[in-house]
């Protein structure tokens, strides 16, 4: 007979809710409110140097965090949600592009604002043409990037105080300067703060201190203030359409496999592309018709489905990026629906992470 203690261990973490503090510490994520002055890299730094030796503390036997991972950099100067995804957590760092991001900027204009000024700033709400600033780490060739909203809070003589809620990878700097020169004075970009990061905003902000004051308390037993503080990582996919599958099927995902129409329990509408539905659509057709429905007299298809038309699938986007679940909650990967959630075979989810 086998030995039970020679069995594999299950690959599957414990929900969310009943995880131990290295547990969560290895799993997690702080929503971090960035100081101005030292920048993301270094916060990132203080933050997994904290971690690891509360961890070499409560778990001297286990690994260190593997690393800690941000939502996206912010100048030394800036300040705000800077979200830190902990250890194993860090393979999902890709999250942070499907969302958007919220600014709050001070622009300062080179001159009085003219008296359309506020017709001027609602012309860059929408998409816009941006090339990256010469300090900028990626290629400086021109590019589009959506502003959602773009709200004109106060002006006061030559400042004016912007919402901004964007596309991740606008830069904001470039925005204020682009203002300024439709307004004719120009302008410059004062102080920035980063009042959101989807799925997380300034609501709940924690500091540098809070961490470490938390980290330390938890050392000595009392892992309250760190159960506010550090979040189940699964917190950080709350704004992507899930795919529950079933743990059997998670188990399968821990070793590369892709998620089979078997394995799957209930998909959100918004991960299913339009192709995929329409997929599903003509199958269910095709289904409900037998051979005696009427044809042509030559048994050609007719023109409407030669293949030759538009179809969705030559219009749609990129299948939305996808969180799958076990029913606890638990994070088993990301991925991109491909196949029809109720068929009886193939593949379902493609994947682009294993987070387990």
């Amino acid at each position: 007979m086998t030995d039970p203690s020679d069995a594999d261990p299950d690959p599957l973490r414990a929900p969310p809710g009943e995880r131990s503090v290295p547990e969560l510490l290895r799993f997690g994520v702080v929503n971090l409110d960035k100081p101005a002055g030292p920048s993301s890299h270094q916060v990132s730094a203080w933050v997994r140097d904290a971690i690891d030796e509360t961890l070499a503390t409560l778990d001297p036997e286990g690994p260190p965090t593997r690393g800690v991972a941000h939502s996206g950099t912010l100048d030394p100067k800036v300040t705000g949600c800077l979200p830190m995804l902990t250890g194993d957590a860090t393979r999902m760092a890709q999250v942070f592009l499907e969302g958007a991001k919220e600014y709050v900027a001070v622009l300062e204009l080179h001159g009085s604002p003219p008296s359309d000024f506020r017709e001027v700033v609602a012309e860059f709400e929408g998409e816009i043409y941006q090339k990256p600033p010469r300090k900028s780490a990626v290629s400086r060739r021109l590019r589009t990037r959506t502003v959602h909203e773009l709200d004109l809070l106060e002006v006061a003589d030559r400042r004016a105080l912007l919402r901004i809620r964007c596309e991740s990878g606008t830069y904001v700097r470039k925005l204020c300067h682009d203002i300024g020169l439709a307004t004719g004075g120009g302008a410059h970009m004062g102080h920035l703060r980063r009042s959101a990061t989807d799925p997380f905003d300034d609501r709940d902000l924690r500091t540098l201190q809070d961490l470490v004051d938390a980290l330390a308390w938890a050392g000595d037993g009392d892992d309250a203030l760190l159960r506010e503080v550090v979040r189940p990582a699964e917190d950080a996919l709350a704004h992507l359409p899930a795919v529950t599958v079933a743990r059997s099927a998670a188990r399968s995902v821990a070793t590369g496999a892709p998620v089979y129409a078997p394995g799957v329990i209930d998909v959100d509408d918004a991960a299913i592309p339009a192709a995929v539905r329409d997929d599903a659509s003509n199958d269910s057709d095709d289904a409900s018709n037998d051979s005696d429905a009427p044809t042509d007299t030559d048994g050609d298809a007719p023109t409407d489905t030669d293949g030759d038309a538009p179809t969705d699938r030559d219009t749609d986007p990129d299948p939305p990026l996808a969180a799958c679940f076990t029913p606890d909650g638990t994070a088993v990967c990301l991925g991109r629906v491909v196949g029809d959630p109720d068929a009886e075979n193939g593949t379902v989810v493609a994947l682009e992470r294993v987070l387990l």
